[in-house]
This record gives structure tokens, C-alpha cells and sequence, in this order.
């Protein structure tokens, strides 16, 4: 179950009122994922869906990491990403 904090944050992101970058929304997405679900449970996107393919491989990149910790990773980077884009 994801912390107030975590909750918290999600909602700080989902509010910045300017687009951050797509590599910094790719981050954001592969920590929640793993925070959330855990280790990927799917299979790669086919060759022709590109945006299913970045977002699988940025969660990809997060596997192995406890839920807690991407949890704690991404309530930084959201406050790292506040100043920005909120």
C-alpha cells in the first residue's frame, strides 16, 4: 500500500502545470511502476508501439529495487522536479 507521501507526490506530479521532459516523465513513470507493481510483469511492447516500448524499458531499468526504495526515489524526484515544472 503506497505511503500518503508517496500519494502525495503522484498528485504533485500529476499537477506540474508545465510538461517536463520526456526522459524525466519516463523516470517517473519506470519509479511508480515499481514502486506500485514491483518487477515488470510483462513482455516488451511489439517493434511498431515506440511510446510502449520507452515506458517498458524505463520500468525495465527500475527492476530489482524494493518497492519501498522506489517509492523513497520517486517522492525525491518529484520534490526535485517541483521548482520546474510546478
Amino acid at each position: 500500500m503506497p505511503s500518503a507521501e508517496f500519494e502525495a507526490a503522484a498528485a504533485a506530479a500529476n499537477a506540474f502545470t508545465t510538461k517536463p521532459t520526456n526522459d524525466e516523465l519516463l523516470k517517473l513513470y519506470g519509479l511508480y511502476k515499481q514502486a506500485t507493481v514491483g518487477d515488470i510483469n510483462t513482455t516488451r511492447p511489439g517493434m511498431m508501439d515506440f511510446q510502449g516500448k520507452y515506458k517498458w524499458d524505463a520500468w525495465k531499468s527500475e527492476e530489482g529495487k524494493s518497492q519501498g526504495d522506489a517509492e523513497t526515489e520517486y517522492i525525491a524526484y518529484v520534490e526535485e522536479l517541483k521548482p520546474n515544472y510546478a
